[in-house]
């Protein structure tokens, strides 16, 4: 493991890098959440999952991109400083500029995915989309952990809504805190973020070119109605997708290594990851 500084987009980007021992070829570039103005990469959601996906072969450049503000309402409420930060599309920008210098360092011999859990699936969906509107390189996988996709978030179907009246704990992502973590984003209204900050509002035509992609949901988690909408659209424009809940989970489960289903979640997305390496395609 170690840390290096790149020339970013905006200014110096740190990011981490996790080398497998046993190197079995492809690369992830990954972005922690936090909805978008805290998580670091100190967090399990960062370092563990790093951590955890070198240990199966996977090279990781964990990504330090720069957070929105941390204005003093959430500041009161978490008990934590109050904290001026930047706007999209500093941390979208920064996702992508660190995907393109993975993919040309010497880390692994790839191909690479993107991925990120929560905000920072958000920030992976949008540098795939970006990078799948250009020249390349384009990512072979786009790896989402419980993703927020949408500024404004549909309604719950009837299970997910009693499941989440059951668990008040649980239900922390209805709309009105979506549109404000959105807001606090883009520093403009919720309605106003172009399909790059708000992967979820992207066309079936917009996304023909998008990655095939792995999403795993929290089964007790309001923002899996973002993730399946998203994937709805994803299997409307012909990309390959693999969507599945993880049973008993709430939000944020890859930032509690302890339980087993953060490990059954890294498994799925490793073997999915491993799997776009052309040696291991050969295999039987």
């Amino acid at each position: 493991m170690s840390d290096q500084v790149l020339d970013g987009p905006h200014g110096p980007l740190r990011v981490r890098v996790y080398t497998p021992i046993t190197p079995a070829g492809p690369g992830l570039v990954w972005a922690h959440g936090g909805g978008f103005a805290a998580g670091e990469l100190e967090m399990p959601e960062a370092h563990w999952v790093a951590q955890s996906f070198a240990d199966r072969g996977i090279a990781v450049v964990s990504v330090d991109y720069a957070l929105a503000p941390f204005p003093r309402t959430w500041a009161a409420a978490a008990g934590a400083p109050e904290r001026d930060g930047v706007h999209y599309p500093v941390a979208s920008d920064e996702v992508e500029a660190a995907f393109r210098w993975a993919v040309e360092s010497d880390l692994a011999r790839g191909p690479w995915a993107i991925g990120g859990a929560s905000a920072g699936g958000n920030l992976a969906a949008g540098a795939a989309l970006r990078l799948s509107h250009g020249t390349g390189p384009r990512p072979a996988l786009a790896v989402l952990a419980y993703p927020t996709l949408h500024a404004v978030q549909g309604t719950p179907d009837a299970g997910l809504r009693s499941a989440l009246d059951a668990n008040p704990d649980a239900d922390v992502f209805g709309p009105e805190p979506v549109r404000g973590m959105y807001e606090n984003y883009l520093g403009t209204p919720a309605e106003s973020g172009d399909i790059y900050a708000v992967p979820g509002t992207a066309s079936v035509a917009q996304l023909s070119h998008f990655p095939a992609t792995i999403m795993i949901n929290g089964e007790v988690d309001e923002l899996r109605v973002s993730g399946e909408a998203f994937g709805a659209s994803l299997r409307d424009a012909g990309v390959e997708l693999d969507i599945s809940t993880e049973p008993g989970t709430r939000h944020g489960h890859l930032n509690q290594p302890e339980l087993a289903a953060a490990t059954a979640s890294i498994d799925r997305f490793a073997a999915r990851i491993l799997a776009t390496s052309p040696e291991n395609k050969e295999q039987p």
